[in-house]
């Protein structure tokens, strides 16, 4: 905390909350123009629309803008405030693509209904945290806090694990020097904090074989779908569903007919893991798999294609937690508590760059990835008012 005693920082916090009360109005707007983008991950052209509104909105509160093309999906928008600061910089993370098919924004619009839930696609995951991360920033600048530069981190493809860019190498190159980070994905409504995530990642393994004709010359074969069958029952069996050690030979492949001795397998394997020793466990079981040859004359290799580390709950994650906790409690936010989740998150990435982070810092709701996805309207300003307030007494 900041040395200037309970009630200077009592001061801070009910001026931060009359601050971005005022433009309560102003957020919902904000909300409202880019939830009725389409902007699902493979809509590059809708992401940099959101891209777009979201640069007009940074240089309106004073930041300085890049936006960083991912070269191969949309791109990463960062925003810098308060550069001049003499703390390391705070990071503000979130995504601007979605899940959703085009059109879907004209058929589930942007709306409040009268139980004061806000619909539309990807209102909770995740556009309305990047308008509530944006709204605390504004509310750093009006209050004249001048000493913790704030970054924002966001990209463009995070719902497709940035498997067809350089999304993921951009970011970790921009989290250097960072003291930690808020992720404003999606929030509880029961005030939980994420603390813990699980990793996941595909990895393939193709296995060479010996084509031939299975009636001609069916010695001369040596069959990678055979080979395959062995390594598939390996792996599945060094699964270790109590330690969260998950893995699943979710895809097989190989062959070109009947008649033919197959020269060619594959498996696409999805792996999840709580924390980076049990990653690091799966790959060790994957490549001992791939090397261990039970037809003689076929031969195999490993490709790690995507990979999204576990947010392992670090000392400095439960510090940063331990903060935020405090920091409700004074601010009038009220009581948050540590959450573990399964679903993946930049905030692996983060976490095991060195970083600590909280996650779920955006709008409370349920039913992401859903049509039925609503966020709750009053934790606009409640989540904006606790994120700046963490942020000032950091």
């Amino acid at each position: 905390m900041k040395k200037e005693g309970r009630d200077g920082m009592q001061q801070v916090y009910e001026a931060v909350r009359k601050h971005v009360s005022e433009r309560r109005g102003e957020m919902i707007s904000l909300l409202e123009k880019i939830v009725n983008i389409d902007s699902g991950t493979t809509n590059i052209a809708g992401v940099e629309a959101v891209c777009g509104i979201l640069k007009q909105e940074m240089e309106a509160i004073g930041m300085d803008v890049r936006v960083i093309p991912s070269e191969g999906a949309g791109p990463v928008l960062v925003g810098e405030w308060c550069c001049g600061g003499t703390k390391r910089p705070l990071l503000f993370l979130g995504h601007m693509d979605t899940v959703f098919e085009d059109g879907e924004a004209e058929h589930n619009p942007f709306r409040i209904d009268e139980n004061g839930l806000i619909h539309g696609p990807g209102v909770l995951d995740m556009k309305g945290g990047l308008v509530v991360a944006l709204s605390a920033i504004r509310a750093l600048r009006d209050i004249g806090s001048t000493d913790r530069p704030v970054k924002c981190i966001f990209v463009g493809d995070e719902e497709k694990l940035h498997m067809f860019s350089r999304t993921k190498q951009i970011m970790i190159s921009e989290l250097s020097g960072a003291e930690a980070a808020f992720n404003f994905e999606v929030g509880y409504r029961h005030d939980g904090l994420v603390v813990g995530r699980k990793g996941g990642g595909i990895v393939d393994v193709t296995v060479h074989g010996v084509p031939a004709h299975s009636g001609l010359a069916p010695e001369k074969g040596r069959s990678a779908v055979a080979e395959m069958c062995y390594k598939v029952l390996e792996l599945e069996a060094s699964r270790d569903i109590e330690r969260g050690k998950l893995i699943n030979c979710g895809m097989v492949s190989g062959g070109i007919g009947e008649n033919t001795v197959p020269g060619e397998a594959k498996i696409s394997i999805g792996i999840r893991f709580p924390s980076l020793a049990i990653r690091d466990e799966i790959l060790a079981d994957i490549r001992s798999a791939t090397e261990r040859v039970h037809i003689e004359g076929t031969k195999a290799e490993m490709n790690v294609r995507m990979m999204m580390e576990s947010m392992d709950t670090t000392d400095g994650v439960m510090e940063l937690f331990e903060h935020i906790r405090k920091v409700a409690g004074e601010c009038g936010y009220g009581e948050v508590h540590p959450v573990t989740v399964g679903g993946v998150s930049d905030s692996g990435a983060v976490v095991s760059s060195g970083v600590p982070a909280v996650c779920g810092m955006g709008l409370k709701g349920e039913g992401c990835h859903t049509k039925d996805e609503y966020a709750l309207a009053d934790s606009l300003v409640d989540r904006a008012v606790l994120a700046a307030c963490a942020a000032y007494a950091l």
